[in-house]
């Protein structure tokens, strides 16, 4: 093995190894599936008679101490443990579920015959650049395998049970003296008598091949085989048939087929029978070499050498037994036999490993579209490593979901559904894991008042937004903590002209001459406060009225006078200095409250709270998490939708993840702008849609019929996720037993706190 993958099998033949990953095949739309069959036909067919191509299906057991270790939430010693101690149960309760413990994983290994490595490694080279062009073209995720990736990947085969690692260096190989083959051998190796087993390790393994007896295959036959519990390798070696030699061999057998037609129509000649009765397997026979002549001869078909086995490892002989015998049953239900390979089980052992080698002559031949009936690609898994957070079980598998919106390309989300579906719940199960696992802050922009108790219990600090609280947030509160290229006086004249225009109501929006008095009276007022920037020379509402004022004009004293119901009239609640503290990690805007008046420029406020948050902790490079419920609130005001679709644009490179929950997906379609919030979120979490609302999603988000189903009258908790290029059905049953499940439900019926459902 050489250190850039390229491995030396035996004599002049090298190979390469590709991993490769999965697409919603199984979940696709009609259209979608075909044209992903006709492209792994082309794929197939990029394979000429020179190049040898092995496909490795991989099941095995993982260490399950790795698993727990990758869901594990440490305690931290203060008065939240106890949480993190329920919410690191549940996962684990989750994980068993599923058969997370169990990794697929799917390789491609090309070989060719070449005088020398360097040879070799031009051509490989090429190859593997076109393998991954035409993934690519797919939609499959690929990358090529290095020296060694493939050592540890040829060593897990050899030791099953997954407990030990491959301790390798290059350096190590000229000081031991070893071959790269010593570091991965496993403990013993031996091959019974009776030929149909062997030890490798501690496990027994048994090697299968498959006879293909059935005319036509269901696309589903490899998934079938992969769905089965246990440590399985399959294996497919593939070999293309020159394509004039494949012609020829046609044409010779349609001729030895006439000429035995010929033979049997002379012995009812003498019989005395009609010449057109035939023995029916000569006619079946002969109609389907010409359909297949004509197949090679006008249609992108090309034939193939296909040998397809199956490795199964087990503990004990007899759960070996045991899973043997349930692949036998798979194979039987798709018309197929799977055969022992009686006293050949080394050369089958060595003809799975991942290496290009076939050492099993039992081969059958196919065209192009018969060998990819047996389709790679069955459903994503969605199980990301480092700060990666619980959104339920995969409905398909039952395995984890779990993904770190921050790896993403833009971690805006969304989250739809119908009152009681569970949005609230997945939101609140989303802020409870950042403050149990992450240093980030969360601000929440709660309009129903149904995230206090949770906020309350987490440490957080609740803010009611409501002529009768006292709590009061400034909004011309300024942080200077701004970068380099961006002037927080002009950031703030920016909201100052948003809120005006919301308070005045105008159709047009503000005139020139207004928007140029209220900027002169924003850079004046902050004066005082750039000059000695302490808390009390912090400017309010009333200071910018004044400045307004000052000026003498029309236009000013137009302005001044809409200010003037919320400096000294019965809305004046916003005409005071910060008094909570907003430097807390979880912030939650209560603005229940707020009537009608109020609402809109509260909701602008708190979304100028959220811009402060996100300048202070970009500085120190932390994320800041904002949610916001009943979204579709923010979207009917031209202000708030306004400042929203700049959040979604902007927030990503200050390091915000925003995520808006709402019943009504066609509000995000009111106008260009809106819908631009759509398209920067590459984290959607559908749960049960209306009718019509079933219909929009489907038009904008391309969802399959199959697919649909999972957002149709669904569960709870229940729905479909998409994730940058990922569409996964999901379910989750959250412990209604547990404290964590009491504060994160919002149905009347389970808390004594009331409010909407979901």
């Amino acid at each position: 093995m050489y250190r850039d993958g390229i491995c030396r099998v035996s004599g002049n033949y090298y190979t390469k190894t590709v991993q490769f990953f999965d697409i919603n095949y199984q979940l696709a739309q009609a259209d979608d599936k075909a044209q992903i069959f006709e492209g792994y036909c082309d794929f197939l067919n990029y394979f000429d008679a020179s190049i040898h191509v092995q496909l490795t299906f991989i099941n095995q057991r993982a260490n399950m101490q790795d698993f727990v270790h990758s869901i594990e939430i440490p305690a931290r010693g203060d008065e939240y443990d106890g949480i993190r101690r329920e919410y690191a149960d549940m996962l684990k309760n989750q994980l068993q579920k599923g058969n997370n413990g169990l990794t697929k994983r799917k390789y491609i290994t090309f070989g060719i015959e070449a005088e020398d490595l360097r040879t070799a490694k031009m051509r490989l080279e090429r190859i593997e650049t076109d393998v991954l062009g035409n993934f690519k073209a797919l939609g499959v995720q690929a990358r090529p395998l290095n020296g060694l990736e493939r050592l540890e990947l040829l060593h897990s085969q050899l030791h099953p049970d997954g407990q030990e690692k491959l301790h390798f260096n290059w350096s190590d190989l000229p000081k031991t003296g070893l071959s790269t083959k010593d570091y991965i051998a496993p403990s013993g190796l031996s091959f019974s008598q009776d030929g149909k087993t062997f030890r490798v390790g501690d496990h027994s393994g048994a090697v299968s091949f498959l006879q293909i007896l059935a005319p036509e295959i269901q696309d589903r036959i490899l998934t079938d085989f992969m769905d089965v519990e246990g440590n399985l390798l399959v294996t497919m070696h593939v070999r293309g048939i020159n394509q004039n030699e494949a012609i020829k061999m046609v044409k010779r057998k349609i001729t030895d087929l006439d000429a035995m037609k010929i033979q049997e129509q002379k012995k009812a000649a003498r019989s005395g029978y009609d010449l057109d009765i035939l023995p029916s397997d000569l006619s079946t026979y002969g109609g389907a070499a010409k359909n297949l002549l004509q197949d090679l001869q006008s249609r992108n078909e090309r034939m193939f050498n296909m040998t397809f086995l199956m490795l199964h490892l087990a503990p004990t002989k007899q759960k070996l037994e045991i899973a043997v015998s349930q692949s036998a049953s798979v194979a039987q239900t798709h018309n197929c036999i799977l055969t022992r390979l009686d006293f050949q089980q080394e050369d089958g052992l060595v003809s799975s490993l991942p290496l290009g080698l076939n050492r099993i002559r039992i081969e059958r031949s196919l065209t192009t579209s018969a060998l990819a009936v047996f389709v790679p690609f069955v459903t994503q898994e969605l199980f990301m490593g480092g700060d990666a957070m619980y959104y339920g079980l995969n409905a398909l598998s039952g395995n984890m979901i779990l993904l770190d919106r921050k790896q993403s390309r833009c971690p805006n989300g969304l989250v739809f559904g119908t009152p009681g579906s569970g949005k609230s719940m997945s939101c609140k199960r989303e802020i409870t894991y950042v403050m149990l696992t992450t240093k980030d802050n969360v601000i929440i922009c709660d309009p129903e008042d149904e995230y206090s108790p949770l906020v309350n219990r987490l440490g957080g600090q609740v803010i009611r937004l409501s002529p009768n609280s006292r709590d009061y947030v400034n909004p011309l509160d300024i942080n200077l903590n701004y970068s380099e290229e961006e002037n927080p006086l002009a950031l703030k004249s920016d909201f100052v002209l948003s809120f005006c225009e919301l308070i005045m109501g105008s159709k047009t929006g503000l005139e020139a001459i207004e928007k140029t008095v209220i900027d002169r009276a924003v850079q004046k007022i902050y004066q005082p406060y750039f000059a000695d920037p302490r808390p009390e020379n912090m400017p309010i509402l009333s200071d910018l009225m004044a400045a307004l004022t000052a000026q003498h004009i029309p236009e000013a004293d137009r302005v001044a006078q809409a200010l003037d119901l919320y400096v000294n009239g019965s809305l004046n609640f916003f005409n005071h200095r910060t008094t909570v503290d907003i430097r807390n990690r979880l912030v939650c805007f209560d603005i229940k409250g707020l009537g009608k008046n109020l609402k809109k420029p509260g909701m602008l406020i708190v979304q100028d709270a959220v811009w402060n948050t996100v300048t202070v902790n970009r500085s120190i490079g932390r994320a800041t998490w904002y949610f916001v419920d009943e979204f579709h609130l923010l979207l009917k005001e031209e202000q708030t939708a306004a400042y929203s679709a700049e959040i979604w644009k902007r927030f990503r490179k200050w390091g915000g993840i925003p995520t808006g929950a709402t019943q009504n997906p066609k509000d995000l379609l009111h106008s260009p702008e809106i819908e631009n919030i759509l398209e920067n979120s590459d984290f959607i979490y559908l749960l049960n849609l209306s009718a019509g609302d079933r219909k929009l999603m489907t038009e904008r988000l391309n969802i399959s019929a199959e697919q649909l189903a999972y957002v149709t009258n669904a569960d709870p908790g229940s729905g479909l996720l998409f994730f940058q290029n990922v569409i996964l059905p999901f379910k989750d049953e959250f412990p209604k037993t547990t404290e964590l499940y009491r504060l994160l439900t919002t149905k009347p019926s389970e808390v004594s706190h009331g409010g909407e459902t979901g």
